[in-house]
């Protein structure tokens, strides 16, 4: 589902209420544990949390005019959804978050894509996307990416 909002807290306010509160308990989540200089927008009718123009003027290669992508997290029809780019960035990063989450969750993992997929509210391992988010800097972001888009 994609919705048309201007800001975080328009995206909310349209949220079915029971998605509200998960969806504002992983915002400060990811806010809190965020390395500094990533911005936090609306893009792609989600909340996204990308590397800003100031930064890295060159913005995302598919679509240059939009800042360079990092992690979103949206309501969807059937789950909750964290998109993060950086889960498949390194191999090592890949591999410590599927070892990770069954220590957070007693549900099975739904990934792929970068995107993870919670059916059950009550199973968001909040504290693990937390760490999720902290684990990369703008500037290894950037060169994972320019890397990965110049092969």
């Amino acid at each position: 589902m994609q919705y048309q909002a201007n800001s975080p807290e328009d995206y909310i306010s349209q949220l079915p209420e029971d998605r509200k509160e998960p969806i504002i308990k992983l915002r400060k989540t990811i806010n809190k544990n965020l390395p500094k200089g990533f911005e936090e927008t609306i893009s792609y009718g989600m909340i996204g949390y990308v590397v800003p123009h100031t930064i890295y003027p060159a913005g995302y290669h598919y679509t240059p005019e939009l800042p360079l992508p990092f992690m979103y997290i949206a309501s969807q029809k059937n789950f909750i959804a964290v998109y993060s780019s950086s889960v498949y960035a390194t191999k090592e990063l890949y591999n410590w978050f599927v070892s990770e989450y069954p220590k957070h969750c007693k549900r099975k993992l739904d990934m792929g894509k970068s995107c993870i997929r919670f059916k059950y509210i009550d199973d968001i391992p909040y504290e693990l996307i937390g760490e999720l988010a902290s684990k990369m800097t703008v500037e290894e972001w950037i060169n994972i990416y320019e890397k990965n888009i110049k092969k």
